[in-house]
């Protein structure tokens, strides 16, 4: 398969069906380095999203702070960010990406581009229709996503909020396309692009909000316009890119299709399976607008902290390891693929479970650092530290549930995550109802850690079930060296972080200073850790 010069492709390594591990562990190699470097590629460029993320969110606390305006906009940009990921980078992608890596292996160029167009045809017109039925039925879908507003009569919150809604739900519309675009682009190597692409949305809403803010009645509706700017300006993006691959091609309906309906097939139980944190999430949504308001600005601030390594670390390994564990599952290389799905569990705990740690223990500062200015009060922050320490405490179990889930969809398995995402979902619905009372919001985070972990649990457990993960050795003493050399971290942490109080008296450089001294120093001594108790960074990335 020809490679594009200067682009990654790890799709185009063939690999070898040969038994004898002498001749499969040289082409095992290459493909684990391209990898790596893919990883690479799309960390870099989704940490880039994700500063830029972070410096909106930033930008938002301090013009708009906790208040009913910000909880308005976050429910309004929540619901078509569920249909999203159900119809954009979470069911579509893992159903469409193994279907056109079997295309581009054993298909010819203008059945490829077929496919593209049929496929791209039935999503558009379908999302079309729902970002249609939605605009038009924004007010009742608002009154049940935050039904909390109708029930204490918050007629204002839930004017503002549904109508902000029908400036953000054809968001849906645009985004999901443009994912689409992008998973075409990922399964030919390019990963650059779409790993880019987020940064648009947030460079959008931080310019609006500095520029259209002031010449709007309602301020707050400028985060809105920036999302609808963002789709078009996201989608225009990938075009060219498409149009250099030759399959920038124009749409067409045809359900028959062969190529379709086996992507319909596979998408259909996976719009459950692979959006249960989602759904989660949305319950959350609900049953927040029951509390105070600031609650929702609460969990959003602190989530938005949870997506930095979330996003830098396991979704870049997801997203590269897809497209390979789909060549492995087409190519009948199961020792590859169990390798493949160990690397990236290593690398996962080894980055997850002191990202963990440190979320967890420097909840409040990092809240303080990023958000105590402007708008934002000191009781907006000790609220948003509290949710930031119960997400992080799942932190790990999404990071195994981003990577585990390509292990079922590149062997074209969709049926299972489903099973183990009910069980998950109505794990998180009882834990909701369990913890709120007492913990109030900090009680929805800590629910969604623990459904977490039920559903990456199960999900190795059928991995292994099924034969298609087999633990490599050592796991057990690896995993333990590496909390031992979290612990020592945390210990150092502890002597050089100043108490919360003090933290509130320092200025904004000062902050940040403080605290990227301590991540650098925690960070050092972690590595030193795993160093000293045998464990070589370098030699668990290769």
């Amino acid at each position: 398969m020809p490679k594009n010069e200067g682009e990654l492709c790890p799709l185009s390594l063939t690999l070898s069906n040969s038994s004898t591990e002498n001749i499969s562990m040289p082409e095992d190699s290459v493909k684990n380095g391209e990898l790596i470097r893919s990883s690479g590629v799309v960390s870099l460029l989704t940490m880039v999203s994700r500063v830029f993320g972070l410096l909106r969110d930033v930008v938002i606390a301090n013009v708009f702070g906790s208040g009913a305006g910000a909880d308005a906009f976050f429910v309004a940009l929540r619901i078509p960010n569920l249909f999203r990921r159900l119809f954009a980078e979470g069911a579509f992608s893992q159903a469409f990406v193994p279907v056109l890596s079997a295309y581009r292996e054993r298909r010819t160029r203008s059945e490829v581009r077929l496919l593209v167009s049929r496929v791209s045809g039935t999503l558009g017109l379908s999302l079309l229709l729902i970002t249609i039925l939605g605009v038009l039925g924004a007010e009742y879908i608002m009154r049940i996503f935050a039904f909390g507003y109708v029930y204490h009569a918050e007629t204002e919150k839930l004017a503002l909020a549904t109508e902000m809604l029908r400036l953000t739900f054809p968001y849906l519309l645009l985004i999901s396309l443009t994912a689409f675009a992008g998973a075409i682009l990922n399964t030919y190597g390019r990963f650059a692009v779409p790993a880019f692409t987020p940064v648009l949305l947030n460079l959008s809403l931080i310019v609006c909000v500095i520029a259209l803010r002031p010449y709007l009645d309602q301020p707050i509706m400028a985060l809105a316009w920036a999302v609808l700017v963002a789709g078009v300006a996201q989608l225009t993006m990938q075009l060219p890119f498409l149009a250099k691959e030759d399959l920038l091609v124009a749409p067409t309906i045809h359900t028959k299709d062969p190529g379709v309906r086996r992507i319909l097939t596979l998408m259909l139980p996976a719009l459950f399976g692979v959006s249960v944190g989602q759904i989660n999430i949305l319950l959350d949504t609900v049953l927040a607008s029951f509390l105070e308001t600031g609650t929702l600005s609460w969990l959003w601030y602190s989530d938005r902290l949870l997506e930095l390594p979330l996003g830098i670390f396991a979704i870049a390994i997801a997203t590269v390891i897809l497209p390979g564990l789909s060549q492995d599952h087409a190519t009948a290389s199961k020792q590859q693929f169990s390798h493949t799905l160990n690397w990236a569990l290593r690398l996962v705990c080894l980055l997850g479970l002191p990202a963990s740690a440190a979320l967890i223990y420097l909840s409040d500062e990092l809240i303080a650092t990023l958000f105590f200015h402007g708008a934002m009060t000191e009781r907006d922050v000790t609220m948003s530290g509290l949710a930031l320490a119960a997400y992080g405490t799942g932190l790990l179990g999404h990071m195994l549930v981003k990577v585990l889930l390509p292990g079922y969809f590149a062997r074209q398995d969709t049926s299972t995550p489903v099973k183990f995402g009910v069980i998950a979902l109505f794990s998180n619905m009882i834990l909701n109802l369990a913890l709120i009372w007492h913990f109030k919001h900090a009680g929805l985070a800590l629910a969604t850690s623990f459904s977490a972990f039920i559903n990456a649990g199960l999900l190795v457990y059928g991995l292994k079930s099924s034969g298609v993960l087999v633990f490599e050795a050592e796991w057990g003493r690896f995993f333990f060296r590496i909390l031992i050399a979290t612990l020592i971290m945390l210990s150092i942490v502890s002597l050089i972080t100043p108490n919360i109080e003090n933290w509130f008296e320092f200025g904004n450089l000062e902050r940040v200073l403080r605290i990227l001294f301590i991540c650098f120093v925690g960070i050092g001594f972690y590595i030193i850790g795993l160093l000293v108790l045998g464990i070589k960074v370098n030699q668990v990335i290769r």
